[in-house]
């Protein structure tokens, strides 16, 4: 399985990191050994010290596929579920300073948190909230209706340049709100008052 992940997909947090706006979404890929087991601790990389969380919409494929249409696109998934996609900040921002791609600040070991899944008739995906609270504290309060590309949208552009195969799992891309984790801190993900994780930081 592969993990295919979608950035600046909301303007307010393209604003926040005043990133410039793309004309197509922007995409990236974790391997699998980047998921955090469950129950376990997320450990801080030693080779950063400004580690964020992103609180994201995930969306796990449940057949193989290759350009697919939009408008078939809502065949190739039946779960909805959440994650946080962990960026290494300051390795990140000296990639971009030299044009160079962002694995080692994206795809570290642990990188990525993926929650519980539930049925997708669970949810209305156009217009579902979801939070992020970090020691009880709101810090991410998103909707997919401010995405820029729509979920079906993002799977029919990615099939473009990737087979999406069973059990492959798509981030959605992150809202404002974004910020540095210490150790410590608790983070629980929470999708229309469902809890889909909660993990502690070392």
């Amino acid at each position: 399985m592969k993990i295919i992940c979608i950035g600046r997909n909301y303007a307010k947090h393209i604003e926040e990191l005043a990133n410039e706006r793309p004309d197509n979404p922007v995409v990236f890929l974790k391997p699998d050994s980047a998921i955090l087991p469950r129950k376990n601790p997320f450990f801080i990389p030693p080779f950063s010290n400004d580690v964020h969380y992103e609180v994201e919409v995930l969306v796990k494929i449940n057949k193989v596929g290759k350009y697919i249409d939009t408008k078939f696109a809502h065949k190739y998934y039946n779960e909805i579920g959440l994650g946080i996609d962990f960026t290494a900040r300051d390795v990140q921002a000296k990639c971009k300073e030299k044009g160079l791609p962002w694995e080692k600040a994206k795809a570290f070991d642990g990188s990525a948190v993926v929650g519980e899944f539930y049925p997708k008739e669970t949810f209305d995906l156009e217009n579902l909230q979801f939070q992020l609270y970090k020691n009880d504290e709101l810090v991410q309060d998103g909707n997919t209706n401010a995405m820029l590309w729509k979920t079906d949208e993002l799977i029919a552009y990615v099939s473009q340049y990737f087979t999406l195969k069973k059990g492959d799992i798509i981030f959605t891309g992150t809202p404002a709100g974004v910020g540095k984790v210490t150790e410590n801190d608790v983070l629980k993900g929470v999708i229309k008052d469902k809890e889909a994780f909660h993990i502690k930081v070392k």
